[in-house]
């Protein structure tokens, strides 16, 4: 029997990134002396109001058939908080018609992909790129075409290669601000050189910004703020790492009407609409979770603190200090030895998972990304350890 092209597709080498944390994780769970920090799941309970509000909600027979774009009383509330964080376009008015729900982020980009792209269409997506994109963009017939973001430059944005990138077929550009896996968040000039960028070229932007509130320094700028962009953009974000709450799949997309539209048409077929408690609870933490929220960020800052103050001064494997996120790269191409391989013989020798940050991308190839989701204490043993190992590799050669 065959199956259809799809299924190759979706097949993109960001599929076997996961293949040691795996094994990381199933190690822990046999007691193992393991420190998973491969993956960019907060090791934080969901705040406790939050789950609460769920349990009422399914105590009280919230079991059944929600609108397929989302209950617009929390799609009022994004609409009105995105509102108020950025100034969108001229002062355009959002309402909850402007919002819709999605199982995630994941599920929201995917849909985008749908909606924006034809086959034959080129999608242009900054290198290096969480793992999944290729095969979300993909899946629409699109080609994903990659625009590298220099390590040695820091990964910044280079207009100047975007601009080279751009043909008569390309339709969008995907950004993530703040990126995955390094942790940079794009300034007031890239975001404006992206902006003429899009309109130039009458691209569509698809702007990631899940980080956008896990900020340790600076601002977080969302291009849909722009003038002339609002209507060309399509925002999406999540619960999932703000409020730690990855597993209850609640993400949204923003944007013009006409294209919420036709993401309810996709959610009929596709979806058929988040269950109510997953909203009710949703709705809870959008409005009265922030205290948490900001202990949850401020956690986090400290952890990068941690991790940078006890690995940046390794000359051979320089790290690059993130400004948002999770994670904080590791450059190992002075040891002679790939990202991937790195990975390996560093989980083999010392039972530290980290990723391989070549699977983001060709512009990270030859970085390890290491995740600060566990505790101080983890943390500090788990960079003795990846110390330790990186001595080792320097005694070797």
């Amino acid at each position: 029997m065959q199956f259809s092209q799809l299924t190759n597709r979706i097949n993109g080498e960001g599929a076997a990134a996961w293949d040691l944390h795996e094994i990381a994780t199933d190690a822990a769970a046999a007691g193992e002396d393991v420190i998973v920090l491969s993956v960019g799941d907060p090791d934080f309970a969901t705040p406790k109001v939050i789950t609460q509000a769920a349990i009422e909600a399914l105590q009280g027979g919230d079991t059944h058939y929600q609108s397929v774009n989302g209950r617009p009383e929390v799609r009022q509330v994004i609409a009105e908080q995105f509102q108020s964080a950025q100034m969108t376009d001229q002062g355009q008015q959002l309402s909850a018609d402007n919002v819709m729900l999605f199982a995630g982020a994941q599920n929201a980009l995917f849909a985008a992909s749908l909606c924006l792209l034809d086959p034959g269409d080129e999608v242009l997506a900054l290198d290096p790129m969480y793992v999944t994109y290729e095969a979300t963009l993909c899946a629409s017939g699109a080609t994903l075409v990659a625009v590298p973001m220099s390590a040695d430059n820091g990964f910044r944005f280079d207009a100047n290669a975007a601009q080279a990138a751009i043909t008569a077929k390309t339709k969008a550009i995907l950004i993530t601000n703040p990126n995955n896996p390094t942790g940079v968040m794009m300034s007031d000039n890239e975001i404006d050189a992206i902006c003429d960028l899009a309109i130039q070229h009458d691209l569509w932007v698809m702007a990631d910004e899940v980080y956008g509130q896990l900020i340790f320094e600076g601002e977080h700028i969302s291009i849909a703020q722009r003038p002339g962009m609002f209507e060309r953009t399509v925002t999406l974000n999540s619960l999932s790492k703000t409020y730690a709450m990855t597993g209850w799949r609640v993400g949204w997309a923003i944007g013009p009407v006409a294209l919420i539209e036709h993401f309810s048409n996709l959610g009929l077929c596709m979806l058929y609409g988040l269950p109510g408690f997953t909203q009710a609870a949703a709705y809870v933490a959008l409005q009265q979770s922030h205290a948490q929220s900001e202990l949850i960020r401020a956690t986090f800052k400290q952890r990068r603190d941690i991790v940078f103050d006890a690995l940046s001064n390794i000359k051979a494997a320089p790290i690059l200090k993130p400004s948002a996120g999770m994670f904080i790269m590791m450059d190992v191409r002075a040891l002679s030895i790939n990202g991937l391989e790195f990975a390996n013989a560093l989980y083999n020798s010392t039972g530290v998972a980290v990723l391989d940050a070549g699977a983001f991308g060709k512009a990270s190839y030859g970085w390890i990304r290491i995740s600060f989701t566990v505790d101080d204490a983890l943390l500090l043993e788990a960079c003795k350890r990846i110390r330790s190992f990186i001595t080792q590799c320097q005694q070797a050669h």
